[in-house]
């Protein structure tokens, strides 16, 4: 797997957040086809959402592999081949047991990049129409991204982790995590090979939302 690190002097920010906003609610080993995980449970005590975090190992402490994985009910659950997140979901899930050490969040309330199922699906439909993810958002009167990632920093906190090597191709993910006060050690890509069904979706998400993406070339 390809890494990149990073100068660990951008680690240091000065408008670094760290209210807390969470609950834990218990947690319980998981087995899964990718290994023996420990689900914790979260509770959001800003928005209400119930969050979850898949542990694998002792990731307190610093350089634990770590994924943000923002909810994506057609990806992660159907197959859909209209994105990558559900082979995303799986490589991530695979590497941190390959690993022996990580976390993955998953996030809820991050459907749509943030504008919910139904909203999702309606902008699919502009997409089949012409439209690509982000002009579809927008011709919907919606952010072409307005996911936060507050909660999952919280999450980090709880678990004891202080730096991460950073399972994505998202900057804004790399951003938010150093702004609410965690550490990155290293990004590592997370590159799943394109199909003829999402190809333009993902190119859209390199130009437009600047999603490291070099494999697409």
């Amino acid at each position: 797997m390809t890494q990149i690190t990073t100068d660990s002097n951008d680690t240091h920010h000065d408008d670094i957040v760290t209210a807390p906003g969470i609950e834990r609610a218990g947690d319980v080993q998981l087995s899964t086809e990718y290994g023996e995980f420990l689900a914790v449970g979260y509770r959001d005590l800003i928005l209400g959402d119930e969050q979850i975090a898949l542990v694998y190992g002792d990731v307190a402490g610093d350089g634990a592999l770590t994924r943000l994985h923002s909810e994506c009910l057609t990806g992660d659950a159907f197959g859909s081949r209209h994105c990558e997140c559900g082979d995303q979901l799986s490589a991530a899930l695979r590497a941190i047991a390959a690993e022996g050490r990580g976390v993955l969040v998953y996030l809820r309330g991050h459907e749509g990049r943030g504008i919910g199922l139904l909203a999702k699906l309606k902008a699919m439909r502009l997409q089949a129409e012409g439209l690509d993810t982000v002009e579809a958002n927008l011709a919907l009167g919606l952010p072409a991204d307005s996911r936060d990632y507050r909660v999952a920093a919280e999450i980090l906190h709880d678990l004891g982790v202080s730096s991460v090597r950073l399972l994505s191709n998202n900057p804004l993910k790399r951003a938010a995590l150093l702004r609410y006060g965690v550490k990155i050690a290293e990004e590592v890509p997370l590159l799943i090979p394109p199909r003829e069904e999402n190809i333009a979706y993902l190119r859209t998400k390199r130009e437009r939302l600047g999603h490291h993406l070099p494999h697409l070339d």
